[in-house]
């Protein structure tokens, strides 16, 4: 598109034969971007003029700005049913969605309203039952309804309400007018992917951001933030995000707000109840947990007394939940008001709750368990979608269960009534909805595509709260139920912009005054964690450095027969690492290992430890396939052994040195011994073959501190010595012993009543037993029981902290 087009799109008017810069809104359809008279909006005219200013190239190096800011970051979403490569690049549409700020008040009012009502509803259906009694509702509706929990019928919430956090799908008709589309009310996500793509645009557009008064996010947040602090019951109680764990589709966005927030992010088992309290299990023994914002569906919360079956719950939830001790957010069972059923229903129900009409009303919604319902169903067939009456998703996003009554051939039409019939409970009618588009850039032009917003409300302690932005989802095409990301759509930023400057808020404390607030108990989860990722990458860079001297020495022979190559391949055979490969699906095993544990911790690792470390498992993918054996492997190796070096480096040199540290430090400790002491006990003996010496010292990274520290070629004592006693090696046995002795020291309970723990204790003597010997005293009997000792006390740890 020229840039001349662009720049006059502020004085200019759409027509069919001389369009904006080439945009054209779809007839019928009311657009983001222009008016019903076809203007430009004012609220876009600084975008528009901007981008008037911008050649493609700078626009797409703009755009690739922003992709990169999200690829960095690792923000994804998983495709359920994928068979491979589950996880996929947080699809952004780079072209902002405008509203204005008095429009944007509006929306506001009406969804406040409405979540004030969804709270009511709930509140009855788990209380007095007013409405079923009273005819509001249908008995069906509630009692056939998955999302009904009997169990917490009766249990009022510990802070007197059900519902906390909030979103809503709205859309604009062809008339102008916004309708809501869905509520979501059992565990609505999305709020962490806004503030990704706010942070995303910004790197596109920074100038336009700093220039334009768009109402920020950090606002909301941080009220809802200190919402939730103010709901604990207990000073020492905990705030956690209740995640289903790492195969949900959106656990990035829980780890997100988890890290954001400040608040810890728990998985089920993570949790206990005792007596009445929920606990986290942590390395420091249990923790009360006060407030739970829970990202799993309610009826696996608690396998107890909801869904048997259930691995991702916690067993007495439901008992903490009547003993009022702990909040949960929002309440189990208020996903019952979501299903779309209940949108039929919320008019009448408005009036008599409220004594008002819905400022925000809801796409027009029949359920057809009632017969005048399936009479209209069946007689304005071509302006419905009919679908399952307890689906909790827009019908373009159902994955394909609704059936669009225009579609229908004549048979399907003639038996349409005798279907309502037989399965009218199950089924709701819903007018087909005509959404207003908004601007993407599409193949190098501004295309119009279709929009539905999601947008979040927050209950604060003033009340509701609702964000100013959150995200559109633009669809792949013309077609409305292109719009699920499932389906190829994408999502855009949303900008509230303001005629004056608005406040530049932030979740940082305002006071000059601080207090250092110590780290939050580390869950033992997590701990274990930080332990096998300490293990998986050094376990790594262990089979690295002795497959690059393996490889060296191929390199010169071509003959993997010669004693010291054959009997170096006899060993790594024992440790499933195949010689015949240039790099071992072992290998590769051991760095996905590492990757799937610290994927576990998202909310705990940096964005550039995490960068660092994809990086190194794409690039040993990519060596996989393509590397030959010899010298072109040990070149590899390098490469490889660099980028590890790189994100050790960065977690050394940034991660704070708290508990967590200090399991991440052992399990590479524990690991680089156990490396160290079976390659000496197998290559260090009397029968080891030749050049076995000058291969250790290289595989221990320690050929020239062995050419300074003994006058002497290489021999068995001397090697024994470097990397088996020196205190002073970092690649010796003993070094790693004294580390594991120093971080045990500090600790959860490393002394109990004055005593030492037994792991303290069983570190203690490994160090001192080792400390005591000479070179002339090892041998292969020795390295087999110390083999055995860090082993042990691997097993000791886990138990000690880990159970």
């Amino acid at each position: 598109m020229a840039k001349k087009q662009i720049a006059a799109a502020n004085h200019h008017r759409a027509t069919e034969d001389d369009p904006v810069f080439g945009y054209r809104a779809l007839p019928g359809i009311a657009d983001e971007m222009l008016d019903q008279e076809g203007n430009v909006r004012p609220v876009w005219q600084r975008l528009l003029a901007t981008l008037g200013r911008l050649d493609e190239t700078e626009l797409a190096n703009r755009f690739a700005r922003a992709d990169r800011y999200l690829r960095d970051a690792g923000v994804f979403y998983r495709v359920y049913g994928a068979k491979e490569n589950a996880e996929r690049s947080w699809p952004l549409s780079h072209i902002p969605v405008l509203i204005d700020e008095k429009e944007w008040a509006t929306v506001s009012e009406g969804l406040v309203q409405r979540a004030e009502l969804l709270e009511k509803v709930v509140a009855d259906i788990y209380g007095e039952n007013r409405l079923v009694r009273e005819g509001l509702l249908p008995p069906a509706l509630v009692a056939s309804n998955p999302e009904f929990l009997r169990p917490l019928v009766g249990v009022k919430p510990a802070d007197g309400h059900f519902l906390h956090f909030v979103s809503f799908e709205i859309g604009r008709g062809p008339d102008g007018n916004w309708w809501v589309l869905s509520d979501r009310t059992e565990a609505p996500s999305g709020a962490g992917f806004a503030l990704e793509n706010r942070v995303a645009t910004t790197r596109a557009f920074s100038n336009l951001y700093a220039e334009t008064h768009v109402h920020r996010l950090a606002g909301f947040f941080g009220e809802f933030r200190e919402t939730l602090q103010s709901r604990k019951l207990h000073p020492d109680d905990r705030i956690a995000v209740l995640s289903p764990g790492i195969a949900n589709e959106t656990y990035f966005e829980h780890a997100y707000i988890a890290r954001y927030l400040g608040f810890m992010l728990l998985e089920g088992e993570d949790l206990t109840v005792v007596g009445g309290r929920v606990m986290v299990r942590t390395v420091a023994g249990l923790k009360p947990v006060g407030v739970l914002w829970r990202r799993l569906d309610a009826a696996f919360a608690d396998p107890l007394e909801l869904n048997q079956s259930s691995h991702i719950g916690t067993p007495g939830i439901v008992e903490a939940l009547r003993a009022g001790s702990v909040s949960i957010v929002n309440a189990l069972g208020t996903g019952i008001v979501e299903t779309r059923a209940f949108l039929a229903f919320l008019p009448a129900i408005c009036r008599h709750l409220l004594g008002e009409e819905q400022h925000l009303p809801s796409i027009a919604t029949w359920w057809c368990g009632q017969q005048a319902e399936r009479e209209q169903v069946a007689a304005d067939l071509d302006r419905m979608v009919i679908g399952p009456a307890y689906a909790t998703r827009p019908f373009f996003d159902d994955n394909g269960q609704s059936v669009l009554g225009a579609s229908l051939d004549e048979p399907a039409r003639a038996a349409i009534a005798d279907w309502l019939g037989a399965e009218g409970g199950k089924l709701v009618g819903q007018e087909v909805v005509t959404l207003s588009t908004t601007p993407a850039w599409v193949r190098g032009r501004l295309t119009p595509r279709p929009m539905s917003l999601r947008v979040f409300a927050a209950r604060t302690r003033d009340g509701w709260q609702i964000m100013p932005g959150g995200f559109a989802r633009i669809g792949s095409g013309d077609d409305v139920a292109a719009i699920a990301m499932q389906a190829g759509g994408t999502a855009a930023d949303v900008w509230i912009v303001s005629e004056r400057p608005v406040e530049r808020t932030t979740l940082l404390p305002a006071e000059e005054s601080f207090t250092r607030n110590m780290p939050g108990s580390l869950p033992s989860r997590a701990a274990d964690n930080l332990f096998w990722l300490g293990r998986y990458i050094e376990r790594a860079e262990g089979a690295l450095r002795i497959l690059r001297a393996w490889h060296g020495r191929f390199a010169e022979t071509a003959n993997p027969d010669l004693p010291l190559l054959k009997d170096v391949s006899d060993y790594l055979a024992a440790l499933d690492i195949d010689t015949r490969q240039a790099v071992p699906d072992s290998l590769l095993a051991n760095i996905s290992s590492a990757l799937f544990s610290a994927g576990n911790i998202r909310d705990r690792f940096s964005p550039d430890g995490w960068l660092a470390l994809n990086d190194l498992s794409l690039t040993a993918r990519k060596f996989h396939a393509t590397v030959q054996s010899g010298d072109d492997a040990t070149r590899a190796m390098t490469v490889l052994l660099r980028k590890l070096a790189g994100f050790a480096g960065l977690v050394h040199e940034n991660m704070y040195r708290f508990t967590g540290w200090r399991f991440l430090s052992i399990g590479r400790y524990i690991e680089r011994g156990l490396h160290m002491t079976r390659l000496l006990g197998h290559m260090s003996g009397p029968d080891a073959p030749d050049g076995a010496y000058d291969m250790l010292l290289e595989i221990g990274d320690s050929v020239m501190t062995h050419r300074r520290r003994y006058n002497v070629s290489t021999a068995a004592l001397t090697v024994t010595d470097l990397l088996a006693l020196d205190p002073l090696n970092p690649r010796s046995v003993l070094y790693q012993l004294n580390e594991i002795k120093t971080e045990v020291e500090l600790l959860p309970n490393a002394f109990v009543n004055g005593q030492m723990s037994p792991f303290y204790r069983e570190a203690m003597r490994l160090h001192s037993s080792l400390a005591v010997m000479t070179p002339e005293a090892m041998n292969l009997g020795v390295y087999n029981r110390l083999e055995r000792d860090l082993e042990g006390l691997s097993d000791l740890l886990a138990r000690t902290y880990l159970g």
